[in-house]
């Protein structure tokens, strides 16, 4: 049962987690190792080449890597035991120490030793390590580790390193809304998941590519042809004098089908008598799409390129952008079906059903169950091929998948479709190439793939792994990921605030799904124009003395960073019910709420005099040592420690595809800002070295905070 958030006030809790030092020669990167996480409980990193290990920070990186060989060289020269691994977590507080080693426990039974005894010998046999000034036992048995703070926080104001570039190539596929009406509240959190994983990905530097799968042929686009044929009376000409009059005034046709998507959708069941006859008209007009080359055709070609076209506006707004746009009509005009088929009878993983509900089919047994028995039909089988010869959803998915694996041995033609602003391209697939043929790309060569997808679809996702199991690609299987999420609703308070008419028994629900069967839902862009309204209408009140351009360049800043943080700050398996209220409030824990750390400290060094980058280097000569001990000290220090953390979460929301992780770090970097902030008079200070000591906190917190707003895609604007 996924657990359900509603926007309102309330925190989610950051998962206490378990830092592992790893040997050198068992070095560790997400993805790589056929994309599978180690089977150890303590070690969630799968393995990887020592070329493509991020480079992070010392403070979580080299000194866990010192502590493990220190810690190594003890046991093999003491007790003769030899460790692959060094759990390292965290004590309850600073003050305790920096990192917290539960060793002696793991070792207690190997040993056969009390976990203290053996911690006492440890510690007194440790000596000296570089970047510790000491190490205490602690209760039953925890070896607590104190840093040297000055040559931590020395290492960490100085260094800004790239990280290294990783080998494997990962395709992305998000967003992949059906082209037959305007996108909802619902796919922007498949796009804002999916953009953030791209986002998080590239930090670490893997080669990624954006696709956006766009269902052309499929049974809603052919929904919308139907009301336009048969509800509107329109033929090709007629369609094409409509999309123009929408544009005269001034009207969109992702707004206008989604309407209609409505209607032809109550249609079909509206005349009882009337309602096998339109059945039937759906899959002929469905038919027709498949196989292309008719008016019919033309018809779903023109109407769903004009939504795809609203589709990038609209995300382009997020700052969301896609490399590639594969459609379905390519998949089976350029015949991947075709070979796709003939793979899949030539391995056994498809046969043509004789009897029962199934007759006629091409079907494919489904992954734990018998399948026939030689005298009974399998009716548990996965339809691939309906009897009427038409490729259901999945049999093309599992083409596709074999293109974005390279075993088809085909490729798309690729149509320039779109530039953005920044000059990034965004292809379309055809089924021939643009001319001249040089810089055209080439994407079907993944190492591993993503697909941001709603969870109520792992089946056809399971479906499509276990064809490639059958057919013999286990690692491409492996490597195929189902980045799942749970839905988007609405709250009964939404909904009637939407003008919807919601029943006594639905008021007292926690949330109402969303239909666009029946037109029922908040559409992007609807969504996207009030909250800027609403941070417009604060910002105006602030700042009257900007001009209207950079109001408005703020109010978006600020509504795109709350609408980004408010879609990833719940973990995946959450169900969000959606509420105007809730996700127009800039306080708690919000994005403005983190835009506003940065404005902050962006102040403060405009009112210094100074920046931070040269705040940064002012560290450089000092001993701050003195400034991280005692009460202030350690509350000082805290905040350096969790700004050393941004890229050890970075690889762990990798891990763990939960990028509600980055939303929490951001959330809990601000807060330890804004008390720092309040805590200390930083312009007033009357030492200069300490001065510098806190301008320099400032800058690394600000760097620190803004590349975990960069990975998630939220901008902080220059003033709020």
């Amino acid at each position: 049962m996924p657990q359900v958030s509603i926007l309102r006030p309330g925190i989610l809790q950051f998962p206490c987690r378990k830092l592992v030092a790893q040997n050198t020669h068992a070095n560790h990167r997400p993805i790589a190792h056929s994309g599978k996480i180690c089977s150890n409980s303590s070690n969630r990193y799968p393995v990887a080449s020592a070329a493509q290990r991020p480079r992070t920070y010392p403070v979580y990186r080299t000194y866990r890597q010192t502590l493990f060989e220190s810690f190594r060289a003890v046991l093999l020269e003491k007790f003769q035991v030899e460790i692959p691994r060094l759990t390292v977590e965290e004590p309850p507080t600073v003050e305790m120490g920096d990192y917290a080693l539960p060793i002696a426990f793991e070792l207690a039974r190997t040993l056969r030793k009390a976990p203290r005894k053996i911690a006492d010998e440890l510690v007194g046999a440790i000596g000296s390590v570089p970047g510790f000034t000491g190490f205490e036992v602690a209760g039953a048995g925890y070896i607590n580790c104190r840093l040297d703070r000055n040559m931590a926080a020395q290492a960490l104001a100085a260094q800004m390193e790239s990280l290294p570039q990783a080998l494997e190539f990962i395709l992305v596929e998000h967003t992949s809304i059906n082209p037959n009406k305007a996108a909802h509240v619902g796919h922007l959190r498949n796009s804002i998941l999916g953009d953030t994983l791209v986002r998080m990905l590239r930090a670490a530097n893997y080669q990624v590519g954006v696709q956006n799968y766009i269902d052309n042929t499929g049974v809603q686009v052919a929904d919308v042809v139907v009301a336009l044929v048969h509800l509107q009376h329109m033929n090709l000409a007629g369609v094409e004098r409509w999309i123009g009059e929408l544009a005269a005034r001034g009207e969109r046709i992702d707004y206008a089908c989604w309407d209609l998507y409505a209607r032809v959708s109550q249609w079909y069941e509206s005349d009882p008598e009337q309602k096998e006859a339109r059945k039937q008209l759906r899959l002929d007009t469905l038919h027709a799409l498949e196989v292309g080359g008719n008016e019919t055709a033309a018809i779903a070609e023109r109407v769903s390129t004009a939504i795809v076209r609203r589709h990038l506006q609209t995300m382009q707004r997020l700052g969301i952008e896609y490399d590639f746009l594969p459609r379905e009509s390519e998949i089976l005009h350029l015949h991947f079906w075709n070979a796709a088929f003939a793979l899949m009878k030539e391995k056994g993983v498809l046969y043509q059903e004789t009897e029962g509900k199934n007759a006629g089919c091409w079907v494919m047994r489904r992954a734990g169950t018998e399948g026939a028995d030689g005298e009974n039909p399998d009716e548990e089988a996965k339809v691939i091929v309906r009897s009427n010869g038409t490729v259901g959803y999945v049999g093309k998915d599992i083409a596709y998948h074999l293109w974005k694996f390279n075993k088809l041995g085909l490729d798309f033609g690729y149509h320039l479709f779109h530039i953005y602003p920044d000059g990034d391209r965004c292809w379309i697939s055809s089924e021939h190439n643009d001319e001249p043929a040089s810089g055209l790309p080439h994407f079907g060569h993944a190492d591993a793939i993503y697909n941001v997808i709603d969870a109520r679809q792992a089946d056809p996702q399971n479906n499509v792994i276990e064809a490639l199991r059958g057919m013999g690609f286990t690692k491409e299987a492996d490597n195929y990921h189902h980045f799942s999420y749970e839905m988007v609703a609405l709250t009964p308070r939404c909904a009637m605030e939407l003008g919807y008419v919601i029943s006594e028994e639905d008021q007292g629900r926690a949330y109402i799904e969303v239909s666009g069967r029946k037109g029922f839902g908040v559409k992007a862009d609807d969504l996207i124009d009030k909250l800027i309204a609403s941070a417009l209408a604060e910002v105006n009140a602030r700042h009257p003395d900007l001009s209207e351009d950079e109001r408005q360049s703020i109010a978006s800043k600020i509504a795109v960073g709350a609408l980004r943080y408010y879609m990833l700050r719940y973990t995946r398996n959450t169900v969000i019910a959606f509420d105007f209220q809730d996700a127009l409030s800039f306080e708690g824990e919000t994005g403005p709420y983190a835009q506003y750390a940065v404005v902050r400290a962006a102040n403060i060094f405009r009112k210094a005099g100074t920046t931070a980058e040269e705040a940064l280097r002012q560290l450089d000569p000092i001993d701050a040592a003195a400034y991280f001990t005692g009460e202030d000290g350690d509350s000082l220090w805290e905040l350096w420690l969790l700004a050393s953390k941004s890229v050890h979460v970075l690889e762990r929301c990798i891990q763990s595809t939960e990028p509600a992780y980055l939303a929490k770090y951001a959330f809990q970097l601000a807060q330890q800002f804004s008390n720092f902030y309040h805590r200390h008079h930083i312009l007033t200070e009357s030492d200069p070295a300490r001065k510098k000591v806190l301008l320099a906190t400032v800058a690394v917190a600000q760097r620190e905070l803004l590349r975990a707003l960069n990975w998630m895609g939220i901008e902080a604007p220059d003033v709020m």
